[in-house]
């Protein structure tokens, strides 16, 4: 694994910020946030073991809906590890926020607003993200069979800082989409790569998983009925 080098280069309409490898990311973004910084801006992480990032935004819809966006931080993971990973990985999606590289898991996404009341349209937004490229010091391929890292996984070419270049082009094509088209083709993309869907499972209560809906919660079918998973109620803040 190569060193990160010089600064990432962004798209149009967002810029970075540089946080040191122990702080987090998406604390630093909440606090932004908070103090009106203007939106666009990511945070991420200086770490040759870690992909850590989290961008500020200010949506104009209402939260239920904004957190579609949860969604396209994932596909603009899964396209931009599609672009620099070798041919063969497979990256899918767990409800809500996880991502599984062949297999196992590798990251996960998550989100803090400015408020909690989801019909009304929040002042900002922070979405974030971990993947892992190395293990943590002491652990080894092995330890935690569920759970994978990038460069065990042939991604050996890849640095933070090109998934994170990456991320962020792929993730402003979505973010595009999603402002212009709503939901439905982010929530199609997203469906293909969720390696559950249809399923019988047991999180986060006994069913069949039937898929999503309009504004990417979690429809589940049991023996008595069908329910509705709240997407804000199961993430991991």
């Amino acid at each position: 694994m190569e060193s990160l080098g010089k600064k990432p280069s962004f798209p149009p309409l967002f810029r970075g910020e540089c946080v040191p490898a122990q702080a987090s990311t998406f604390l630093k973004a909440v606090i932004a946030a908070k103090n009106n910084v203007a939106p666009g801006l990511i945070f991420y992480t200086e770490d040759i073991g870690l992909l850590e990032a989290s961008i500020v935004l200010a949506p104009d819809i209402p939260l239920k809906k904004a957190l579609g966006m949860v969604l396209v931080i994932q596909m603009g993971l899964a396209d931009s590890l599609g672009a620099l990973a070798p041919p063969e990985l497979a990256v899918h999606f767990n409800w809500p926020n996880t991502i599984k590289v062949n297999g196992a898991l590798c990251g996960k996404t998550f989100y803090q607003a400015s408020l909690q009341d989801e019909n009304t349209i929040p002042e900002w937004l922070v979405l974030g993200f971990k993947i892992p490229f190395l293990w943590d010091k002491g652990m080894e391929a092995g330890d935690n069979p569920d759970e994978t890292v990038l460069s065990n996984e042939g991604c050996i070419d890849m640095t933070p800082h090109s998934l994170l270049e990456s991320w962020s082009r792929h993730t402003l094509v979505w973010l595009n989409r999603f402002l212009d088209e709503g939901l439905p083709p982010v929530h199609k993309a997203w469906c293909e790569k969720c390696d559950n869907l249809g399923e019988n499972i047991k999180w986060p209560e006994t069913g069949k998983f039937m898929g999503l809906d309009e504004n990417g919660n979690m429809i589940l079918r049991n023996s008595k009925q069908t329910l509705v998973k709240n997407l804000s109620h199961y993430m991991e803040v």
